[in-house]
């Protein structure tokens, strides 16, 4: 678990300024994506079972609290607060494998304001990776139509923690497995792999590589294009004819050139040395452009590894991702900045539906009841999970693959939807929200 040093400075100042002032009345703060990036439908939300379990562990150790005394600038009351300090407030989410929209709360938390401020930094941290990752994973599964996608990603990604988490999160997406053998054992994730070039290299001749490496591990994939990917098909063909019956292997690996040209050369060996039972797997700088631009030109591959693209998400390394103050001491709070207005109070969001399928969302007030399925549900209350909080990840991953069923196929599909899916807010919020603008208003011309 993250130290609970995990958080920025001014979280502490804060804080610190709120307990002199006395400011220790309850607030409600909002988790949400401002807009969507440009190639984003949709998001998928994950990473809320990391944020729920680290409230409830939150501790402040010796060594901590002494290097924040050391530092000679906070209250003694303050480092005594940090001493004795356990969340103690109430969390709203959207379950996990839930796809959602700009504006829409992922989270709120309810607490007493130095409380709900504190934890900020790592709500966002955990949040936006595992959401980031989710989401782009969600788009190369969509590609891949129906065909498996391997995570080959961990070894670019940045740093440990998202090595793992986004495994977590491709796997709750939709992927099928994971190269990544810690998050394999962590969260039980199945995990696959093949083999490196520099196996066939340590050899010197491919066809001997290939026989030493069968006698180990005969239902294998084998990578053929360390040389020449059609000649490495042939020696997988020969090997073919030298075991016989004794023959396994699964599948041919492609990892460069003209995978098009390249998958329908290697199919035609195959099948013509009665091999169709062998597959095509294929690999190298993929990300959901590329699987469907492959699979556009019919190109005859079973499966995808997929690594540094969906590791990172490349194309949208980061959300515009916000913890906001929306109601403190039961009154609304928004802010009024250019291109950053804030909606007040706590929300629920309505998912309308027609025939099974998502036709639009509402964004109300907490409390509010409207036509549709409503999003949020308590998770955590007075800092402890509730019983149903934490499910295990492949019902996660199925509730994703539910709930992406539901949104309509544009929305699915990796192009930008024109128009976007609807999403309006409600006439009560709306109501609030010019309440609480005009109460503003009127105290900041106030002589």
């Amino acid at each position: 678990m993250a130290s609970a040093l995990l958080m920025d400075l001014y979280e502490l100042t804060m804080v610190d300024a709120y307990l002199l002032e006395g400011l220790h009345d309850e607030a409600a703060f909002s988790l949400f994506v401002r807009t969507l990036p440009a190639r984003r439908n949709f998001l998928l939300a994950c990473g809320l079972e990391d944020a729920l379990a680290w409230l409830e562990s939150l501790r402040f150790s010796p060594e901590e609290l002494a290097w924040l005394e050391s530092l000679r600038r906070f209250s003694p009351r303050l480092l005594d607060w940090l001493e004795h300090f356990r969340f103690t407030g109430d969390v709203h989410a959207v379950p996990e494998g839930t796809p959602v929209f700009g504006e829409e709360p992922l989270l709120e938390l309810i607490a007493p304001l130095p409380e709900a401020q504190l934890v900020e930094t790592y709500l966002i941290n955990q949040v936006h990776l595992q959401t980031l990752a989710a989401s782009k994973a969600a788009r190369v599964v969509e590609a891949a139509r129906g065909r498996p996608v391997v995570d080959f990603g961990v070894r670019r990604m940045h740093g440990v923690d998202a090595g793992l988490k986004v495994a977590r999160a491709a796997y709750a997406a939709g992927v099928s497995a994971t190269s990544n053998l810690l998050a394999g054992q962590r969260y039980g994730i199945p995990v696959a792999g093949t083999m490196a070039h520099s196996y066939i290299q340590a050899h010197g001749d491919e066809l001997a590589a290939f026989r030493a490496y069968v006698r180990r591990f005969p239902e294998t994939t084998l990578l053929v294009d360390t040389y020449d990917t059609l000649e490495g098909v042939r020696k997988v063909v020969a090997l073919a004819r030298e075991l016989g019956p004794d023959f396994q292997v699964r599948a041919v690996r492609l990892d460069s050139g003209d995978l098009v040209s390249l998958a329908h050369s290697a199919r035609w060996l195959l099948d013509a040395a009665g091999l169709e039972r062998v597959q095509i797997f294929a690999s190298g700088g993929l990300d959901e452009d590329e699987v469907a631009r492959l699979l556009a030109h019919h190109a005859p591959i079973d499966g995808f590894g997929v690594g540094t693209a969906m590791g990172v998400s490349a194309d949208v390394p980061a959300l515009d991702m916000a913890y906001k103050l929306v109601e403190y001491a039961g009154h609304g709070r928004l802010k009024l900045s250019t291109g950053k207005v804030l909606l007040p109070g706590r929300k629920q969001v309505f998912r309308e539906e027609e025939d099974g399928v998502a036709r639009r969302d509402v964004l109300a007030r907490h409390g509010e009841v409207l036509p549709g399925r409503p999003l949020l549900r308590q998770v955590m209350h007075a800092g402890r999970r509730l019983e149903d909080a934490s499910p295990p990840l492949e019902a996660i991953r199925a509730h994703a693959r539910e709930e992406l069923e539901r949104l309509p196929l544009e929305v699915r599909q990796l192009e930008p939807v024109r128009p976007p899916y609807p999403v309006e807010v409600s006439p009560g919020l709306l109501a609030e929200r010019a309440q609480v603008v005009a109460e503003l208003r009127e105290e900041l011309h106030a002589p």
